[in-house]
């Protein structure tokens, strides 16, 4: 299938929806989502009908409200199409009704105390915004998941709200400067970072099934020291995986774009097109999807953990965010003259004051039991918030700050110093990957994101912070007679104010932590630590003002992120405390026996057997010391369990349970280096990481 015919051919997209729906029906559809208005039944009802139609045509039966409830994954229940008739016989058919309103059990999934268990109503409502498609031979609606009362009970809903948030007030705030826009929008991509092992491998591992992560596991001879991993050439296994990877994202339109091998053995990126915020989260839910459903159509499985080998980088989801008005123009767009394009300027201050605001939702946005292994680790940004700029753009700010004139370096060329190569102009900043919040050009690339998560979480908060900062420059401007000069005091006093949240320098260094702390910056190491501020006075004041999230709700999530954090480290641990007694215990035992076994046949006939003795010596004193951290890791869990799943008893995890598995891995990783292969119950790092090569 030539590539026109295959991009999107599973998505019931604006192409096809202006070809099959009346012209009347269509405006009508692309006005009311232009304008954020509800759709009426009579309208609903004709793009159901087409809808059932154009997927019947494709062999479909069934259809789903597919939705994004807060386990971090998506939801689906099918329905067929099959309606019977008073003949005895059947028809297919889809309403308007049912095409707008689904009633998923509401009761059964993560809602932080919204529901009770008999209370089971839940209402899940079409977002018209972004396109059904078939998946699976299922025709997904995608949609809003809420309770019977109207409580968010999604990832979805808050994104929307938030889109509209910052829509009302970056709108408000453009006119004030003079701009006509009728509408901003929000764009993301998201770079997706994976790895793929033999699922043989993977199956052999008890720690990787159940977690996704290897809990045990020495470090192998050859790791990413090289850096011969990085960007080298693909191996024709993973090329072939990659391929039809490609080909399924694009049947269901969305825009694969980049791929490539990442720092790690095993370790691999893909990167997506720019398209809506609404858009690219469910894209990005159903890329992680696709990823593992082809992987194990290759023998592979695809681990999206963030730290699924200890020693070696883990994974992460960059998400490139930008805000664009209705006629294209790119609010992070400097243009040639940054110091003269006050717009740009009043923008990146509004930035700036919400980041620094709001240190604590960036972090709370990423926090996670996985995403505590990567953070900080030297391969992703520190815990942290910085922003990065660059040298010319702080220099531009800090002038308006001190009241002198920017002088602008001229543009400069890269010269490789070879004649036959081309010159090229240089960028005006170099780029800093070490850097949490860090401006490329035309947007903002924020790092922290693990790659498990759902990018719908970032974005609100991204969105709703940014909402605030322009309303109160609105609120500002507005009683401002002289513009120009009301912009420059808004500026001066954000780089004042905040400019402390400026890092251009190296994030993953030592003494950016001492300076950090001088500055006043938050070191929220732990989700734990981070959490409890989600529900402060502050935060629930600024989601309530911009209408994405009620009081109820922010508590609610407060309560599904601790539980959620305190279930993952407990099933951590569970699986770390059966692998080391009914695996390596049992096969350090077995392999001393040998050796002892060994030593005193040798002694009988004469033979010195120092060297069996000091092995099996050595293998007792990590025996005897494997058995006590495996003592000592039960005792800390059940203390842990006895505490409870709220924030004591997270805090009780992080503080003693996942030191005590810390302690049992360092024992239990040095048994591995002194146990023959053949009695090592686990396959090594070695065997997993090179196993697709």
């Amino acid at each position: 299938m030539i590539m026109s015919e295959l991009y999107g051919s599973m998505v019931f997209c604006d192409k096809v929806m202006s070809k099959r729906l009346p012209k009347e029906t269509y405006a009508e559809l692309k006005r009311c989502c232009e304008l954020d208005l509800p759709l009426s039944l009579e309208v609903a009802n004709v793009i159901a009908n087409e809808m059932k139609e154009w997927a019947i045509e494709k062999g479909v039966t069934h259809f789903t409200h597919w939705f994004q409830p807060m386990t971090g994954i998506t939801a689906e229940k099918h329905d067929s199409f099959i309606a019977p008739t008073k003949s005895g016989e059947v028809i297919m058919e889809l309403s308007g009704k049912e095409l707008i309103k689904g009633e998923p059990d509401a009761s059964s999934f993560p809602n932080g105390g919204l529901r009770s268990t008999f209370e089971a109503r839940g209402y899940t409502a079409w977002d018209p915004t972004s396109y059904a498609f078939i998946k699976d031979g299922i025709l997904c609606i995608p949609t809003a998941f809420c309770s019977y009362n109207g409580d968010a009970l999604d990832k979805k809903t808050p994104l929307l709200r938030s889109m509209e948030a910052i829509n009302r007030q970056g709108v408000r705030l453009l006119r004030l400067l003079g701009r006509k826009t009728e509408r901003l929008d929000v764009t993301v991509g998201s770079e997706q970072e994976y790895f793929l092992v033999d699922t043989k491998e993977f199956e052999k591992r008890k720690d990787l099934f159940y977690t996704g992560r290897t809990l045990f596991g020495a470090r192998p001879p050859k790791g990413q020291e090289l850096d011969d991993h990085y960007f080298g050439a693909i191996k024709p296994r993973v090329v072939r995986y990659m391929k039809e990877l490609d080909e399924e994202l694009w049947k269901l339109g969305i825009l694969a774009k980049t791929k490539h091998n990442e720092v790690a053995p095993a370790q691999h990126e893909f990167a997506p097109i720019y398209t809506s915020v609404n858009v690219a989260s469910d894209q990005n839910q159903l890329t992680m999807e696709m990823m593992k459903k082809v992987a194990s159509r290759h023998g592979m499985t695809c681990l999206l953990h963030e730290k699924p080998f200890g020693g070696v980088n883990g994974s992460g989801k960059h998400n490139n965010w930008s805000l664009c008005t209705n006629f294209g123009h790119n609010l992070f767009e400097p243009g040639s003259s940054p110091q003269d394009n006050a717009q740009f300027l009043l923008i990146l201050a509004a930035v700036i004051a919400a980041v620094d605001k709001h240190q604590d939702l960036l972090r709370i946005s990423v926090a996670s039991a996985g995403n505590d292994h990567r953070l900080g680790a030297n391969e992703a940004p520190p815990a942290i918030v910085s922003m990065f700029l660059g040298d010319e753009i702080t220099g531009i700010l800090q002038a308006i700050a001190d009241g002198r004139t920017f002088s602008s370096r001229a543009n400069c060329e890269v010269k490789l110093g070879v004649h036959v190569l081309p010159k090229f102009a240089m960028d005006r900043s170099d780029r800093n990957r070490t850097s949490p919040f860090a401006f490329t050009g035309n947007k903002f690339e924020f790092r922290m994101p693990g790659s498990a998560q759902s990018i719908a979480g970032v974005n609100v908060v991204l969105n709703t912070i940014l909402a605030e900062q322009f309303e109160e420059f609105a609120d500002e401007l507005e009683k401002e007679k002289d513009l120009s000069a009301g912009i420059s005091r808004i500026i001066k006093r954000v780089m004042t104010e905040h400019g402390r949240i400026i890092f251009n320098g190296n994030n993953y260094s030592e003494e950016w932590v001492e300076e950090a702390e001088r500055r006043g910056l938050l070191n929220l190491k732990s989700t734990v630590d981070a959490l409890p501020l989600l529900t402060s006075e502050k935060n629930i004041k600024l989601f309530e003002s911009q209408n994405v999230f009620t009081e109820r709700e922010l508590r609610s999530r407060e309560e599904i992120y601790t539980e959620t954090y305190c279930r993952l480290v407990n099933i951590e641990a569970m699986t770390m405390l059966d692998i080391a007694t009914e695996q390596i215990l049992p096969a350090a035992i077995k392999y001393k026996g040998e050796l002892v076994k060994v030593a005193e046949n040798s002694i009988k006939i004469g033979v010195p057997a120092d060297t069996e003795t000091e092995m099996a010596t050595t293998l007792a004193r990590l025996i005897g010391s494997a058995n006590q951290k495996t003592a000592a890791l039960r005792t800390a869990l059940e203390k842990a369990h006895k505490t409870g799943e709220h924030i004591s008893g997270g805090r009780c995890f992080c503080d003693e349970v996942l030191p005590a598995m810390s302690e049992l891995r360092s024992v239990c990783d040095e048994l591995e280096l002194n146990t023959a292969k053949e009695y090592w119950p686990l396959p090594s790092y070695g065997d997993i990481l090179f196993s697709i090569y």
